[in-house]
């Protein structure tokens, strides 16, 4: 066993050891798509500032000439242009038409020639409204910022949409890279680079977008680059951080391979616990919240070291399961427990003992086998023993679970359903188990305060039992309030700190004579401790004490 533990630990230090190595693709896949989204969100609003400041710099410009000039198309008027236009860096020509059309005067003497891209849109709070055109022989679409001048007349600034010639934006783009400019209303006016793949993307074809708004103007920008393009570029940081990574691998498979050589199984430690009956029983009673009777027990372990140390389940379980020692420490358990209460089990017929079972016990039908063989021919009956499953790991939906679970009632046995509440199963898997009792997880117990009238997801996991038409026992009660809310619902069995731990074998067996002592009909026991609260303080007094 200790062998193959080792050789567990030293395939689990393996993987850790090269854990680095396939890390580095996935952090910097993550770091490239973090680094590329910020740089791409920058570039488009560089280019929306730019966008939104020639534009708004046509706006005050023209508003300056109108404040100027008396008249339209006077020579102060056109003095007043060519002044704006020399003084501007964006605006390329000032013109005075009106609605149809029809040109009065620019800003040097000529017509202006210019084709419209698309409707006239206005630009919130501001007067002007905008158009975007083919100016002359500019490559550039260009912005007509418009205001009205009296009923008939219109006065427009042309400004190029960016500074930039195409062909100087499409070399900044990268290879697969896109810049597309469009109104609000999805009218087209610029695109740069392949917008095909963009548009025509698949879910599994990656890009790094981002859009934005040129301020106030109706006019959005969007840039988007192919994942694979933009990664590409990181080659020499992924070559570097594979060989940090490659050390890193190498140095942690050293450091295990030393630890594994040098350290103490402890996986062995607790095989010969095992064997040599370290591992003992404690018995949790369960109570009757009605009558204060005991129920039966809950079969807990603990490990007492030969120098008299207690070491508790929560330090050893997951590893038993893990390590498989978990179904020969159980074989222990149950022939211990056949020695301990055979004679309570024959004196109390009624009493039940539940028995933990752990998920591997379900994928090997041999448990049935050694449940009886261990209690076939023992004072203890098989309808008397619960078996309980965990909800925290539930069972793989196998025909072998079906055949264990299928067998254990064969016998006569019961099934329990322990930390219900606290995993994934729902009302359709619970039906499918067979579960006859419902262990309600103390997490939920421990909701009911003084005081408390309702607690909905304790009264919906009472009303799913009831539903399911199973026993329900209440796990981790340490209140008398909680004893009564539950009690008050009709749940009327209960373990926890409020009637006793875990206890020996001797303090269990003192503690079930005692109750078994106080047995009377329903009328003399209502007589004897009283009804509502009463029982459950005397049943508190009495299992305390004995548990003391």
């Amino acid at each position: 066993m200790k062998s193959r533990y080792s050789h567990v630990l030293m395939l689990l230090g393996a993987i850790l050891a090269f854990l680095p190595i396939v890390a580095v693709d996935y952090l910097l896949d993550a770091y490239v798509r973090v680094r590329e989204k910020t740089t791409t969100q920058q570039y488009v609003g560089a280019i929306t500032s730019q966008i939104g400041i020639g534009a708004n710099d046509a706006i005050a410009s023209l508003r300056t000439i109108l404040a100027d000039s008396p008249s339209l198309c006077t020579p102060t008027f056109v003095a007043n242009v060519q002044v704006a236009i020399e003084s501007s860096l964006n605006m390329k020509q000032v013109l005075v038409e009106n609605a149809d059309g029809v040109q009065y005067c620019d800003a040097f003497g000529r017509t202006v020639v210019y084709s419209p891209m698309s409707e006239s849109l206005p630009v919130p709070g501001h007067t002007e409204t905008i158009t975007v055109v083919k100016l002359g022989d500019m490559a550039m679409p260009a912005l007509k910022i418009t205001q009205a001048f009296g009923q008939t007349r219109r006065v427009s600034a042309f400004v190029p949409l960016l500074g930039q010639t195409e062909a100087a934006l499409a070399e900044g783009l990268g290879t697969g890279g896109m810049l597309r400019v469009t109104l609000t209303n999805g009218t087209a006016i610029m695109t740069v680079g392949d917008a095909t793949g963009f548009d025509r993307r698949t879910s599994t074809t990656e890009f790094v977008y981002a859009q934005g708004f040129a301020g106030e103007l109706p006019l959005k920008v969007e840039y988007a680059m192919p994942f694979a393009m933009a990664r590409a570029g990181y080659t020499d940081l992924d070559v570097g951080f594979t060989i940090i990574a490659c050390l890193m691998s190498g140095a942690f498979l050293i450091l295990s391979l030393h630890y594994v050589r040098r350290s103490r199984v402890p996986a062995f430690d607790l095989e010969r616990a095992i064997a040599r009956g370290e591992i003992k029983p404690y018995y949790q009673p369960v109570i009757n919240l009605r009558t204060g009777q005991l129920e039966g027990c809950e079969v807990l372990c603990r490990w007492e070291k030969k120098n008299g140390k207690v070491i508790p389940p929560g330090a050893f379980i997951d590893y038993a399961e893990v390590t498989g020692l978990a179904i020969p420490m159980t074989l222990s358990l149950m022939q211990q427990v056949k020695v301990d209460l055979g004679d309570l089990c024959q004196l109390m017929p009624e009493m039940k003992v539940s028995i933990n079972l752990f998920e591997g016990h379900f994928r090997d039908a041999s448990i049935v086998e050694d449940v009886q063989a261990i209690f076939g021919n023992s004072q203890i009956s098989f309808r008397q023993l619960v078996f309980e499953i965990t909800e925290r790991h539930p069972l793989a939906n196998s025909t072998v679970a079906g055949s264990v679970i299928a067998g254990l009632h064969a016998l006569g046995c019961r099934l329990a359903l322990d930390d219900a509440g606290t995993g994934h199963s729902n009302l359709a898997y619970l039906a499918t188990l067979g579960c006859d009792i419902i262990k309600i997880d103390r997490v939920f117990v421990d909701m009911v305060k003084p005081g408390t009238t309702q607690v909905p997801v304790l009264d919906g996991l009472i009303a799913m039992a009831t539903d399911l038409d199973c026993e329900i026992v209440a796990e981790g009660v340490e209140t008398e309030a909680q004893a009564l809310y539950l009690r008050a619902r009709g749940v009327l069995q209960a373990q926890g700190f409020i009637f006793a731990p875990a206890l020996k074998i001797g303090a269990f067996r003192e503690l079930a004579m005692a109750l078994h002592a106080t047995q009377a009909p329903r009328s003399r026991i209502e007589a004897i401790i009283g009804t509502d609260n009463e029982i459950i303080g005397e049943a508190t007094t009495v299992v305390g004490s004995r548990a003391a």
